[in-house]
């Protein structure tokens, strides 16, 4: 929550500011520029301070925000403090005092080049500032004035380009802008023999299958990731269709609502502790019938690796409004505690209950794909590394609910555009790959 992102320091008298130039959630205000500050004339405080809870936030190290933030010291200093003073003067637990002092535990998430940030045109709309018109280049202005000029009966003398002396890779793929995945993706050693995290040139081992159909019927693309073998090979879990789930299926499903998308000052939690009176359903194609939409059907929200999961989707919550990617949580039964310690601290999209289950037996192929603890994670090592993965975050978790039933994710495009990517869970913990996601609703947006 924004609330809980700016404490006591010296950010929360600027919340109103923030809130009327859409800085209005965490995903957001973390994307903020220098030009940004400087637009919004915050001081060096508000700028150190931003500096450190920002890199709290990604190590979840929230709890210390405060009286880190109250010591005047800029994160550059803080992070050249001794461990030993770190646990003194600031009471941090020696666990949290590693993953504070590791800086490569967790990268900063940038926007494309070719997106705008929704808060930051806003911003500049308010403050009067217009964007300039890109100049244009010497050789298309030289192109300009020769069109304008009355034209010659010889034809010009094209010239031909030398070839480059200077060598180009056979194999060289540019550096995808949105290619930032979550900490903690990735486990290696380090020359000392310690565990780090890495997140560059992480792939998920997929399975890409555009799937065809009748003219009328719109392609998707379905994505899972392999079955490792378990016990041998003596324990597998049943096969699941490599299908894209086809729109009628969808359309029919009933939803009950139980949060909203998360704005400051529209806490129904806070209103009352009384349990959460559910609305009547509705269909669920009322989500996707105006804008594409995301929809993370979600195993269980009190395990790490469902919370890390949601986490580091709505991390990029703005990435997603700049391409007009509604974002959803299915879950298949309702606690409400559970939703309670969920939203919006690790979500703060809507979250919907599906209490028959028909979205996660769609990603099933119309059977639900449930596995027991033994052979699904004990004898599974898949998602016994999908667990370590998650827990090097640092998120809490709990054993609540039911968390047997496998979930995945949807993509649809608005109205009935249809399915334009599915991913099914098949081990434990499995996410889906961040550059597919975000390659995906960036087909949608240009589309």
């Amino acid at each position: 929550m924004l609330e809980d992102f700016v404490g006591n320091g010296v950010l929360k008298d600027q919340v109103d500011m923030l809130l009327a130039d859409g800085w209005d959630d965490v995903p957001t205000l973390k994307m903020m520029t220098p030009e940004d500050m400087d637009l919004l004339q915050l001081s060096q405080f508000h700028r150190d301070a931003l500096e450190i809870r920002t890199y709290l936030h990604d190590r979840s190290l929230m709890q210390y925000a405060d009286a880190l933030e109250k010591s005047g010291k800029t994160l550059h200093e803080l992070l050249e403090t001794s461990p030993e003073t770190l646990m003194s003067d600031y009471h941090m637990k020696r666990g949290h005092v590693a993953r504070f002092i590791d800086r490569a535990s967790a990268c900063s998430i940038q926007l494309p080049r070719n997106l705008n940030l929704p808060a930051r045109v806003t911003t500049k709309v308010h403050h009067g500032v217009e964007e300039p018109e890109p100049a244009a280049p010497a050789e298309v202005e030289e192109k300009v004035k020769k069109i304008k000029e009355p034209k010659s009966t010889k034809l010009p003398k094209l010239e031909e380009k030398k070839p480059s002396s200077t060598p180009v890779p056979a194999e060289e793929s540019p550096r995808n802008d949105v290619e930032m995945i979550y900490p903690g993706v990735k486990l290696v050693s380090g020359a000392d023999g310690k565990s780090t995290t890495d997140i560059s040139g992480f792939k998920s081992p997929v399975v890409l299958r555009p799937v065809g159909g009748p003219a009328t019927v719109s392609k998707g693309i379905f994505s899972a990731a392999p079955v490792t073998p378990r016990f041998c090979g003596l324990a597998m879990p049943g096969p699941i269709r490599e299908e894209v789930t086809q729109l009628p299926v969808l359309e029919k499903i009933m939803i009950r609502k139980l949060t909203p998308a998360y704005v400051k000052g529209n806490n129904p939690f806070k209103k009352s502790s009384a349990p959460i009176k559910l609305p009547p359903p509705t269909r669920a194609s009322e989500l996707w019938a105006d804008q594409p939409t995301l929809i993370l059907c979600l195993r269980r929200p009190g395990c790490v690796m469902c919370r890390a999961e949601a986490h580091q989707l709505y991390a990029r919550k703005p990435i997603f409004d700049a391409m007009g990617i509604q974002l959803v949580v299915c879950l298949n039964e309702h606690i409400d505690a559970e939703v309670r310690a969920f939203w919006p601290r690790y979500w703060g999209g809507m979250v919907v209950v599906d209490e028959n289950r028909e979205f996660f037996k769609a990603l099933g192929g119309g059977t639900l794909a449930k596995e027991g603890f033994i052979t699904g994670f004990l004898l599974n090592p898949a998602s016994k590394a999908n667990w370590k993965r998650a827990t090097e975050t640092g998120i809490e978790y709990n054993l609540t609910g039911e968390g047997t039933i496998k979930g995945g994710l949807y993509i649809l495009r608005a109205g009935n555009g249809g399915v334009a990517y599915q991913f099914v869970e098949r081990n434990f913990g499995d996410w889906a790959p961040l550059e597919e996601v975000l390659d995906v609703c960036g087909n949608i947006q240009k589309s």
